[in-house]
């Protein structure tokens, strides 16, 4: 029987599923130190966690059965990847698991924005009723500009266009413009195309997110990104 050790909260379905499978025990055990699960990891062949967990050098320093670490969420940065490396454990990450929801969100405060759904919210519980004050405005037409064109960066444009919005994108890992257009042969993209520009890339995205109406921030916060 392989034993699979859950140290964050997880969603019931996902433990089922894992209870679920032959020869598979699901074992969960939240909110333990660092101590803890560095005396106890060795007797389980695989370990799951989402961000409160930090599997550290310490934690892998007698990894016994264990097999592989994965992490329910984007991103590995509270795993020592080297040292599990240098193990033999596998680390794993679900890139797209929030890719949708994201996405989505960010049309909500696009929306909530547009429209003055929280000030026209206060404002109706306090007793007022100002239907002209909080019109705002409509998503129709209007430019959304994209810095970082990843999985949901992508996810947010193709959205945009359900909602008939001009797509303005610029990622900086890459040097790539991309620019909406409605030509509905590029299927890929759902309307949206790229161009390379080289170095001119940066210079046009500044000059043409100026323009924009809504900026999605979809970037990686590091040194370079920020220039």
């Amino acid at each position: 029987m392989m034993k699979v050790l859950i140290t964050d909260k997880l969603a019931r379905e996902g433990i089922d599923i894992i209870n679920a499978a032959d020869g598979v025990e699901a074992v969960v055990k939240t909110g333990i130190s660092e101590d803890e699960l560095a005396s106890i990891i060795g007797e389980y062949d695989g370990l799951i966690i989402r961000s409160d967990t930090k599997v550290t050098a310490k934690v892998l320093a007698n990894p016994g059965k264990l097999k592989g670490v994965a992490r329910a969420g984007v991103g590995v940065d509270n795993i020592d990847v080297k040292e599990a490396t240098r193990k033999g454990i596998l680390v794993m990450n679900t890139p797209g698991g929030n890719t949708l929801s994201a996405a989505e969100h960010t049309m909500a405060l696009m929306l909530a924005m547009s429209r003055n759904v929280v000030p026209a919210c206060n404002s109706l519980k306090s007793g007022a009723w100002d239907r002209k004050k909080y019109t705002g405005n409509q998503l129709n037409r209007k430019v959304l500009g994209l810095i970082g064109l990843g999985r949901i960066g992508m996810a947010v444009a193709q959205m945009a266009r359900g909602f008939n919005m001009k797509v303005l994108g610029f990622d900086p890992l890459s040097d790539t413009w991309v620019h909406d257009r409605d030509d509905r042969a590029d299927q890929a993209l759902d309307a949206v195309v790229r161009h390379l520009l080289a170095q001119r890339a940066t210079a046009r995205a500044e000059r043409d997110f100026a323009a924009a109406d809504a900026i999605h921030l979809g970037d990686r916060a590091t040194d370079p990104h920020r220039q």
